[in-house]
Formats: C-alpha cells, sequence, structure tokens
C-alpha cells in the first residue's frame, strides 16, 4: 500500500515503459512462485530467474535485489490487477487472460480505466493541499476526445495538473490559453515551454521549497535548480509513461513528428461508449476487499464492443457476411471473427506497404525519418529506429524482412515486440540475417546488447537450420562491442551456435548502403549482402586487431555494391 503524500500532481506507471513487456514477466512470476509469499526471498529469487531469461536485458539492482523485483512487480503488474501479493503470490482471472489472449489491447484498456486515485493501493494523502479523485488515463482519453489532438507537452504540462477530474474544465482552459501563447512566441517555442514548466513546478512545490525539502531521491545536491530539474524530467517521464500504456490499447494514435495523440478513427464510438458510460468517481476506496474484486474482473468495465449489436455492426464494417449469419455465432465466436478480421486488414497494410518500399516510393521519407530520428524530433526514437530500419532492409535488397514489432491495425508501429529475439529477421533462401539496432553508446550498448545479439542470433540459427549472420547498426559502435564481436568470428562456441558473425556498422555507414542501393540500376542480390558478412569473417581470420578489422569491414560496407 502506498500514500500519495507529497504528490502534487498526476503519475503513471514507468515500469514497465511498455506494458505488453511485462507479459512474460508476470507469467514467469506465476510459474515459479504462486502459493509463496511475496517477500524479500521470493523477491531475490525472482530477479535471480529473471535475469536468465532471454527476454530480459539486465540483471537488477546488484546491491538491492528485492528492490529490483519490487520495482517490476509492485508497479504496473499489482497496480493493473494482473497479479496479486496478499496473501500469497498469484496470477489473477485478468492477469492470466492478459498472458493467453490474443486481445490483449482489449484487457489492458479495461485495465487502465479502472486505475484510479486515490484507491486500497493508492491511498489519499493525510498531509498536504493536494486531494486525488480522478482516474487518470480516463481523464486524459478525455482531454484527446474534447481538443481532437493533444501533444505531448500539453499533458506534461496541463494534464498532469488534473489531479481531480473536477478540474476538467479549467484544464481545457489553460491549454486554450496556452495554444494562444503558443501562436505569439513562433520560434522561441522551447524557451516558453522551459519557462512554464519551471513556473509550474514552483507553484505546485512552492511549500516544499519555502520549506527548505528539497533534496530528492535522485540526487543527493540540495538546490532548487536541482529540485526543479528533477521534477521536469519526471514530468516527462510520466507523460511518456501516459503515452505507451494509451497507445498500446489501440484506441489512439500517436503522431511521433507531431508529438501528440488522437482518437484512431475506427474507434471513435468505442471511445464515446467509454466516455458516456465508464463512471468518473473512483470506487472502493477504503475497501480493498470490494475493490480488488473489481479490478480483477475480466469483464468490467463495460466497453462498446460488449454490446451485441454494436459487435454485429463493426464485424458488418470488416466483412460481407450477411447479418443473418453473423447473429448465428456465439458472443463468444463473434468477438474472435472481429479479432481475426482486423489481423487480415492489417496483414494486406503491411503487405501494401512492403510492396510500395521494395519499389524505392519511401525512400525519401525513409531518409528524412533517420534525419528526425537522429534530430530527436521524434516521439519514441527506439521504436522508430527500429521501424525504420526494417523499412531500409525491405528496400535494400530482394530478401523477406520481418521486423518484431507490434502494429496498430492500420499498420503504424505502435511497441516493440517482446523480447528474446532480434530486432528484424531477413530470409534470403539460402542463408538468414538478424539485425539488431540500439540507440545506447559507450559502455551501457555493451552491457545491454552485446549478450543478447549474440544470443538471439544461436536463437534463430537452431531455429531455422539455417546458416545466418548478424548486422548490428547502433549511432556510434563502442569499442567493447568491437572487441566483442571481433572475438565471436574467430571463435567456436556452441551455445552460440559456432562462431557468431556480428558486422557492427554505424547508421551513417548504413545510410550510405541505403543510399547506393537507390541509386544502383539493379536490384541488389542476396549474394552481395552475403558477401559483406564473408569478408568479414576472412578479415578476422587473418587479423589479430579489432580495431583494423571494424576499420576494413566499414570500408567494405561504405562500398559494398563494388565487386
Amino acid at each position: 500500500m502506498a500514500s500519495l503524500n507529497n504528490k502534487k500532481m498526476l503519475f503513471f506507471t514507468t515500469s514497465p515503459r511498455t506494458p505488453f513487456k511485462m507479459i512474460p514477466e508476470i507469467e514467469l512470476l506465476g510459474n515459479n512462485f504462486s502459493g509463496q509469499k511475496w517477500n524479500k526471498h521470493t523477491q531475490v529469487g525472482f530477479i535471480e530467474l529473471l535475469s536468465q531469461e532471454g527476454f530480459f536485458n539486465g540483471k537488477g539492482s546488484k546491491n538491492n535485489l528485492d528492490f529490483s523485483a519490487r520495482d517490476r512487480i509492485n508497479r504496473a503488474p499489482k497496480a493493473l490487477g494482473f497479479v496479486s501479493l496478499n496473501p500469497t503470490i498469484e496470477l489473477t482471472e485478468i492477469g492470466k487472460l492478459f498472458v493467453t489472449s490474443k486481445r490483449k489491447e482489449e484487457i489492458l484498456l479495461r485495465q487502465l480505466l479502472k486505475f484510479q486515485f486515490p484507491s486500497p493501493f493508492h491511498t489519499q494523502p493525510t498531509q498536504g493541499t493536494t486531494d486525488f479523485w480522478i482516474k487518470p488515463y480516463l481523464e486524459i482519453l478525455r482531454l484527446i476526445y474534447h481538443f481532437g489532438t493533444l501533444s505531448f507537452d500539453e499533458v506534461m504540462l496541463f494534464g498532469l495538473q488534473m489531479t481531480s477530474y473536477k478540474m476538467f474544465d479549467d484544464i481545457v482552459k489553460k491549454i486554450e490559453a496556452f495554444r494562444i501563447e503558443k501562436a505569439k512566441f513562433s520560434g522561441k517555442y522551447k524557451q516558453l515551454k522551459a519557462n512554464l514548466q519551471e513556473e509550474i513546478v514552483l507553484k505546485l512545490f512552492d511549500e516544499e521549497i519555502n520549506k527548505g525539502q528539497i533534496k530528492t531521491r535522485e540526487s543527493n545536491e540540495k538546490s532548487v535548480k536541482k529540485f526543479i530539474a528533477t521534477k521536469a524530467s519526471n514530468m516527462r517521464d510520466y507523460t511518456d509513461a501516459c503515452f505507451r500504456y494509451l497507445r498500446s490499447t489501440g484506441v489512439v494514435n500517436v503522431s511521433q513528428r507531431g508529438r501528440s495523440l488522437s482518437i484512431a478513427t475506427e474507434k471513435k464510438h468505442d471511445v464515446e461508449f467509454i466516455l458516456s458510460q465508464v463512471d468518473r468517481d473512483p470506487i472502493f476506496i477504503d475497501d480493498e476487499e470490494k475493490y480488488t474484486e473489481m479490478l480483477y474482473n475480466s469483464t468490467l468495465p463495460a466497453l462498446y464492443t460488449d454490446n451485441e449489436e454494436a459487435l454485429i455492426q463493426k464485424l458488418m464494417a470488416y466483412t460481407n457476411m450477411p447479418s443473418s449469419e453473423i447473429s448465428k455465432l456465439s458472443f463468444h465466436e463473434k468477438k474472435e471473427r472481429l479479432y481475426e478480421l482486423i489481423e487480415g486488414k492489417k496483414q494486406n497494410i503491411l503487405h501494401q506497404q512492403i510492396v510500395s518500399i521494395k519499389d524505392y516510393k519511401q525512400y525519401d521519407d525513409i531518409m528524412s525519418t533517420f534525419d528526425d530520428i537522429s534530430q530527436k524530433n521524434v516521439l519514441d526514437i527506439p521504436l522508430m529506429l527500429e521501424w525504420n530500419t526494417w523499412r531500409a532492409m525491405t528496400m535494400l535488397d530482394g530478401g523477406t524482412i520481418t521486423a518484431n514489432l507490434k502494429f496498430d491495425d492500420n499498420g503504424i508501429p505502435m511497441s516493440t515486440a517482446q523480447g528474446n529475439m532480434a530486432d528484424i529477421f531477413c530470409d534470403y533462401g539460402e542463408y538468414g540475417l538478424t539485425v539488431e539496432v540500439t540507440t545506447a553508446s559507450g559502455q551501457k550498448q555493451y552491457e545491454m546488447e552485446s549478450e543478447p545479439v549474440s544470443r538471439h542470433l544461436a536463437k534463430y540459427k537452431k531455429e531455422t537450420g539455417k546458416y545466418a549472420y548478424c548486422l548490428f547498426i547502433a549511432p556510434k559502435i563502442n569499442e567493447a562491442c568491437i572487441a566483442h564481436f571481433f572475438m565471436l568470428h574467430k571463435t567456436n562456441i556452441s551455445y552460440y551456435g559456432g562462431k557468431s558473425v556480428i558486422v557492427p556498422i554505424d547508421i551513417n555507414t548504413f545510410r550510405k548502403m541505403l543510399s547506393d542501393s537507390y541509386k544502383a540500376d539493379y536490384q541488389p542480390n542476396p549474394e552481395q549482402v552475403r558477401s559483406l558478412f564473408e569478408y568479414s569473417l576472412t578479415v578476422a581470420e587473418t587479423t589479430d586487431n579489432e580495431v583494423e578489422w571494424y576499420i576494413k569491414i566499414t570500408e567494405k560496407a561504405l562500398k559494398w555494391l563494388n565487386v
């Protein structure tokens, strides 16, 4: 149980950053610790087990493993009702469905709509002047619907101030005034936002600042400047989490370049139903038994597609089946059929995208997206880098290229998928290629990527039975990664399926490869792709110097189409 003491604004769970990432983790928890007490012993055991799994990149806090476990389980999984920790560890009814069901977006949506302040999990403040009375995701969704489009900064600066839904109209007025002010500051927006954010923090936390209570857990530094910077950073993190979780429900679209949310056109009726039918008032705030009974119920709250007539109308929009035939299906069959039809539509959209990409019709957009990523002009940089690299690889050559991404109903990237596999798979018939992309740099790049990249390649080899290589792409390649991948060329390791041919290149080099493919008067073939990796293996075998090896493979990549 946590108190809302010292909270002055809305907050959203930031662990995990992407909601579907919790699925394999709660499954691991349920399979190995059900019926046991959630204490330091089981918490340490969970993290130790989790660190051995392929879907988890990390080891947890070395000095505080139990804290790492609580951070991963007590936040989103518990708060959203997927796990129960009292009296013992159990996956709830809704948690089991989240693991097994195809309709994960629908399940997540129900749980976000039930998330509330206060609750038996988040008790009303006993000190201070801030009263919480709100279902945060519901009211942010209402703001999006009201304005049509709501920017990241508008949620961060004003949406987070809405600690009670009774403040909704006031928040609307503040956003309207902000938009007028923003228009006056054309070309000076960043300064306007910074000044306004500082003003908001100073106003919300004036009591703490006046009392000198400005030390944060993130830093030992005790200064007003650091305090403001920390709160501003927290605001960005909470807003990012809000965007990610709402986006994962499929009811909203994200404009990456516009850094904004809007209601998905095909989900307008769904949202209108939610806003008119879901009670805005928190319930059972002092009754944990009744609250958890509601939270764990997989049928609450009722959604638009729970209405059979609405479900029939949606089915008729996706199929030529007459209503008489649709009516013969059971309610469950109707839901399953709708899911299958939406998935079929999505796959057709993705197929059309691939055709357009292979015809080089998206070359300019792909290159400009790389520019936007480098300039941080997109909302979700890791997601956009992975998606854009998939598009680039699809255009680069004649292979069958598959992205390990989760797409929405319209073929727009929604989130990275669950882990324990490469980011991108390339099938060239006789051989395969995995592609891994990262925004990490320095030592962090080595710690996060070196072992998983090797393991993902080995897994692909084992599952396909094909000889395979790996292309590793990052803004800048860390020296430790260069040394690691160089040694894997020269070392037979059975765990990795023999020698691992992993070629690291920076994004600028990759873009040059893409440009060369575009300028060529022919479609590059799989053997030209393969030549880079075979050259890398030859150079590694003939030199003991990883620096020389990296220089030579970079030079080869820069002229990869030359004979």
